[in-house]
């Protein structure tokens, strides 16, 4: 039924975006050339002249927005990804276009006008899509347009799923019940307890038929636990001869990436356990070029701050302006982290391992005001610009603190895979300060494996707003 729905969910897609486009001709149309603020000179086509070539960039548009997968269930996409796979898909069907007027030798053929309809193409898909996505949303929130989907093992991934459900009721899946040998119990809290004890166990998996028989389920989530991991085949082949889909989330999860990047080997797949995007040669590059740019920018644009910083910083307490630290970087290699001084003078073996606190004695008044606002950091800049940090990343740690968690913390290290930054996922999620050391590597470790330019925009935004200012920054 599902897949039925999507079907015809997506033909609706289609229609809209038709329309979209359609309306963005006419907008750009009366914009060029009905416009008095614009004038224009020289012979004009007519809008039918202008029409019929346009007839081409339509399918050509519909066939890129199917190739970057803008037909495609988008239940977990985030609306970021959409709308740049919308303007990547417009841009490139107007390369197209204007390949296949030059061959069709049509003259006369305004470039502008079609870069400009382009641009209010995308803008106007992107809006409708963003209306659709809301729509659905708020459906699946009220109980609508569900998936019907059954969970099979008990394991800790099957709580940390079904916290998932519940925190993303967009996702619009309702939960049939729990398939379970009762091999296997996780440990819980009170609070996964609860969560756990809202679904109902209604079978083993030798029940997979019946229950398929009964129930209508659009399809089967699999968390076993690891060691049970020899009953797959079978929930597998039941899944399948009733026609039921089935989606694997790994016990072996844990110790590889997010989005696994699989070789062969003469035919042999090979997973490799840490794929990383800025190992690639052009991702390092483009992130390398945002942060000379962004640096060099931000010095300029807050010179006037940190020379009120400084100033401040002097005459408030005595000692050096600026702090440095020695903080472990890139492929484990030290580097010298600059920072505006926020505490009294200290030995150098209190700054190697003493741990800021809350209340911490050892901070000037104004060093506090600064630590909380997040301007005894603006000095890295300088760190960024010159190559030992970069704007987005883990956030460095000292040299005695890292000898201590990579014994303590599985995956500690794998972050010194990339450059630290000034700030980075776990921080605008609010770990700072005296908080999870383990969180924080899991949010650190996504990061890594989930790069992309958007990604890195999307963190600069969010510290804008919830960064800079944190509780738990002392």
């Amino acid at each position: 039924m599902i897949r039925e729905n999507q079907k015809y969910f997506n033909r609706l897609l289609i229609v809209l975006d038709i329309v979209m486009i359609v309306l963005s001709f006419i907008m750009t149309w009366c914009l060029k050339f009905k416009n008095p603020i614009f004038i224009v000179e020289g012979g004009i086509l007519t809008f039918k002249e202008y029409l019929m070539p346009a007839m081409l960039i339509l399918p050509i548009i519909l066939i890129a927005f199917s190739a970057f997968k803008l037909y495609s269930p988008f239940r977990h996409k985030s609306f970021l990804e959409e709308a740049w796979n919308i303007i990547t898909g417009c841009f490139m069907s107007m390369f197209i276009f204007f390949g296949c007027i030059y061959i069709l030798k049509i003259q006369d053929y305004s470039r502008t006008f079609s870069i400009v309809f382009i641009v209010i193409s995308a803008i106007m898909v992107i809006i409708e899509r963003g209306v659709v996505r809301k729509s659905l949303h708020s459906m699946r929130v009220k109980g609508y347009n569900q998936k019907h989907i059954l969970i099979v093992g008990c394991s800790e991934l099957t709580i940390r799923f079904l916290e998932k459900i519940n925190r993303n009721k967009q996702w619009g899946y309702n939960v049939v019940g729990l398939v379970d040998d009762g091999v296997y119990m996780p440990k819980m809290d009170e609070r996964e307890k609860e969560i756990f004890s809202k679904i109902e166990r209604i079978g083993s998996i030798d029940d997979l038929e019946e229950i398929f028989s009964k129930e209508d389920i659009d399809e089967v989530f699999i968390t076993l636990n690891i060691k049970e991991y020899e009953k797959l085949g079978k929930i597998i082949n039941k899944s399948e001869k009733y026609g039921v889909r089935t989606e694997i989330i790994p016990d072996y999860s844990k110790y590889i990436p997010a989005k696994p990047y699989v070789e062969e080997l003469d035919g042999l797949p090979v997973i490799n356990i840490r794929y990383i995007p800025l190992d690639n040669l052009v991702n390092k590059f483009v992130k390398r070029t945002i942060d000379i740019i962004g640096s060099l920018t931000l010095i300029i644009l807050f010179s006037p701050i940190m020379i009120g910083v400084a100033i401040f910083t002097k005459i408030t307490s005595p000692g050096p302006i600026i702090f440095k630290q020695e903080r472990v970087g890139l492929n484990n290699k030290i580097f010298t982290m600059f920072k505006f001084r926020s505490m009294k003078v200290q030995s150098k073996e209190e700054e190697k391992s003493e741990w800021t606190t809350e209340n911490d004695p050892r901070k000037t008044k104004f060093g506090s005001f600064i630590r909380k606002t997040s301007l005894d950091e603006l000095p890295q800049f300088f760190n960024v610009l010159v190559g030992d940090m970069s704007l987005v990343g883990p956030r460095p740690e000292r040299p005695y603190f890292v000898d201590q968690f990579k014994d303590e913390i599985p995956k500690y290290m794998v972050k010194h895979q990339i450059r630290p930054g000034i700030t980075g996922w776990a921080q605008v999620n609010g770990l700072r300060g005296d908080t999870s050391i383990e969180k924080r590597v899991e949010y650190d470790i996504y990061y890594l494996e989930n790069w992309t330019f958007w990604f890195d925009i999307k963190i600069l935004f969010l510290t804008v707003f919830k960064g800079f200012v944190n509780k738990n920054a002392y």
